[in-house]
Formats: C-alpha cells, structure tokens, sequence
C-alpha cells in the first residue's frame, strides 16, 4: 500500500516537472525574441538606418539584420505574428521593421505551446517591446 502510494507520487511529481520544463522553455524562447527585437531597435537608432527581425514561421528561426546568425525556436512552439501586409516576405516569412528614429513598423508576436503562451507586443510609435502572458 505505502509502495504505491509513493510511485503514484512520484508519477505526479514527475508530471509537474515536465510541465515546467516546457514552461521554461517556451519563457526562454520569448525573452530570446525580445532580446533580438530590442537588440534590432538598438541598432536602428545608433547606425542610423533601418533595422529588421525576420521571422520565418516554417522553419521556427528568426534573424537580425546585419547579424550572420539564425537564431532557433524549439519546433514544438507556434509562432504567429502581425505585421503589416508590406513586411510579409514570401510564404511564412514575416518582418518588424525599426526605423532610425526608434519608431518600428508595430505588430504582435505570440509563441504557445500547448495551452501556455506568450505575446510579444511592439508599440510602433516608440518601437519598445513589452512580453506578456496570453
């Protein structure tokens, strides 16, 4: 009786870790995002010149202008974004443009997995991006 007392303890414990797990995953994906998106609107108002993150929705990988690297998301995690219709590149690619003055293009980033989610929200007129849960 006790011994099975504890494996169904166990098994619940087990459970809520893995559970957390993807919650820490999913959190570390979208304050990764952020970090790019200000990163990008850090560079518009110091090079003077225009600033993107491209997001491309089938692949889960993002890249910054002027930066070599493709940065991955975990295929397990859905991304949708808004932006506006002269940002969508091709199929399944989306890009937040920033401007030299800090202003961005605007737009909506939200990543879930499963029922948990995150929303990145850019406000155009300051470029500034602000993560929240959904």
């Amino acid at each position: 009786m006790v011994l099975s007392i504890m494996v169904l303890g166990f098994s619940a414990i087990s459970i809520n870790l893995s559970s957390g797990n993807d919650t820490l995953e999913l959190k570390s994906a979208a304050r990764d995002m952020v970090s790019a998106l200000r990163f990008a609107r850090g560079q518009a108002l110091v090079s003077h010149q225009q600033t993107t993150v491209e997001i491309d929705l089938t692949s889960n990988s993002y890249t910054v202008t002027g930066r070599d690297k493709n940065y991955q998301i975990p295929e397990d995690i859905d991304i949708s974004v808004v932006t506006g219709q002269d940002e969508v590149a091709g199929e399944g690619v989306a890009k937040i443009r920033f401007f030299p003055d800090g202003s961005s293009i605007g737009g909506r980033i939200t990543l879930e997995k499963g029922k948990i989610g995150w929303q990145i929200d850019i406000n155009w007129l300051t470029g500034a991006s602000e993560l929240n849960a959904t």
